[in-house]
């Protein structure tokens, strides 16, 4: 197996984490009134329900922008990856493997921004503000990713 298929799929497993990190509820879970709540980009639960979160707050906001923008950037460098390995003429004098290679660079850089923001507002505002917390498996695969 080439080293350009390796890297391909080594591309999509890493996409597919990033969207499964940025879509489910388990960035965070905390203690509240007694019972365990969880909470993701874009929900949170409690008491077994779950509700959108509704509130506008920057950080969220932030953090969203950048895992939606590292899962396209990586996927429109899968899309260029492959396109790498078909030959046409018309595409000679662009290389698609170094543009690849930029594609998930840029998708590295999303996904950092939006992780080293979430963190540093988790640990500094919401970990004070809940005693008993801790990251949860969301969480985890964005850094994964």
């Amino acid at each position: 197996m080439c080293l350009s298929a390796r890297g391909l799929f080594c591309a999509i497993v890493g996409n597919i984490l990033l969207v499964v990190s940025t879509a489910t509820d388990y960035w965070m879970q905390y203690r509240l009134s007694g019972s365990f709540t969880h909470q993701g980009l874009w929900r949170y639960c409690m008491s077994g329900k779950c509700y959108t979160q509704t509130d506008s707050i920057a950080y969220w906001n932030a953090t969203r922008a950048f895992m939606i923008l590292s899962a396209m950037s990586c996927f429109a460098g899968i899309i260029t990856g492959i396109l790498s390995f078909a030959h046409f003429s018309a595409f000679e004098r662009f290389n698609r493997s170094f543009t690849a290679g930029i594609m998930f660079f840029i998708s590295t850089l999303f996904v950092l921004l939006a992780m080293a923001i979430y963190t540093g507002v988790t640990v500094n505002f919401l970990g004070k503000r809940f005693g008993d917390w801790r990251f949860s498996w969301s969480y985890i695969l964005g850094w994964v990713a």
